[in-house]
């Protein structure tokens, strides 16, 4: 069976740059709008793809493009998310992430496969604001260190294991309010408890950056309390 990839490229252009945390969400929101939309499951053009990549291993890689590379990947199927520009001073960009459908690892398209996975660290220039009632929240592992591309792929990762586990219901209700979600890093304390919660957390296969079994993100839906 041939092992599937799920790209995710973020706008880098030489004079904006992104917040770290809003590619953070903004990837996370990403991967949530390609598992709605119609098109990925279903008779929808994309549905045969979806389903081999989530019947295999839930491969995630984030890339980088500006300028012409950028446009060239709007010709491609995908979706384009927005951000919000959570953690930007006056000289960031608001995050712009594009997914596109699964492909075989070996068959990714030339447009997506020149793309670099480096230079894909961001840093966030204004203290974040607190997380509204309600929202979910993402919460990174304090103790590791990883790119803003590797993070992203988890977050987006994290996003999708909640996804699954909620009922029709909340799927749609989340999708109603344009998948609103924050990503902020735990404290140790909070991160030991999150870990005995019960709650999605992603375990990483240990190929870029982390070791093998890594816990690296959990994510804390309200209708997920555990």
């Amino acid at each position: 069976m041939d092992e599937y990839v799920l790209t995710l490229v973020v706008r880098v252009e030489k004079s904006a740059r992104p917040a770290q945390t809003d590619a953070l969400e903004t990837a996370a929101r990403a991967v949530l709008a390609i598992l709605a939309d119609e098109r990925s499951y279903g008779e929808g053009e994309w549905a045969e793809a979806m389903s081999a990549w989530q019947d295999n291993r839930i491969r995630k890689i984030t890339k980088r493009a500006r300028g012409a590379e950028w446009r060239r990947t709007e010709g491609l199927p995908g979706i384009t998310v927005a951000g919000t520009g959570t953690g930007g001073g006056a000289d960031a960009a608001a995050a712009e992430v594009r997914v596109f459908p699964p492909t075989p690892v070996d068959d990714v398209p030339p447009e997506l496969f020149k793309l670099q996975v480096s230079g894909t660290d961001f840093e966030d220039a204004d203290d974040l604001p607190p997380v509204e009632p309600g929202v979910p929240v993402l919460w990174l592992n304090p103790t590791l260190e990883m790119s803003s591309g590797k993070a992203m792929a988890q977050c987006g990762h994290a996003a999708q294991l909640t996804w699954w586990e909620l009922p029709d219901a909340a799927r749609k209700e989340w999708e109603a309010s344009g998948f609103a979600l924050a990503v902020r890093t735990a404290e140790k304390a909070q991160w030991t408890r999150l870990l005995s919660s019960g709650l999605p957390v992603v375990q990483d296969a240990g190929f870029t950056e982390v070791a093998p079994g890594s816990r690296t993100v959990i994510a804390h839906h309200p209708l997920l309390t555990r």
